[in-house]
């Protein structure tokens, strides 16, 4: 099965959000092709997430998996070291005090 190259998927990711009434901010414009996404999700009180998507060799398939939790600056300093590691990285910021990501969905899960 073919991949989506990155800025189709995160243009589809905002599209979905948006259509959600989600706030979303690009953060950090990565390689257009093939640069790894990472999602941050800011729930407005403080606190925050860090998601990124890894293969799982048991179940054979790419899954979100939480990077980082915890006070926002905490989040902010574990995603500014993985920028530093590579330069290609998207890195997405979510606004939502209910935690709703969407990465879960049909679509952005797979």
């Amino acid at each position: 099965m073919a991949r989506l190259t990155a800025d189709i998927w995160v243009s589809a990711y905002l599209t979905r959000l948006r259509l959600a009434d989600i706030p979303v901010f690009v953060v950090k414009k990565g390689d257009a092709t093939a640069g790894a996404v990472m999602i941050k999700l800011n729930t407005l009180d403080g606190q925050a997430a860090a998601y990124q998507r890894q293969f799982d060799m048991m179940a054979d398939r790419r899954e979100w998996v939480e990077l980082a939790h915890g006070a926002e600056r905490d989040v902010d300093a574990a995603l500014n070291k993985q920028v530093g590691y590579d330069p290609d990285l998207w890195v997405i910021e979510v606004e939502d005090r209910d935690g709703r990501t969407l990465l879960d969905e049909v679509g952005l899960s797979d």
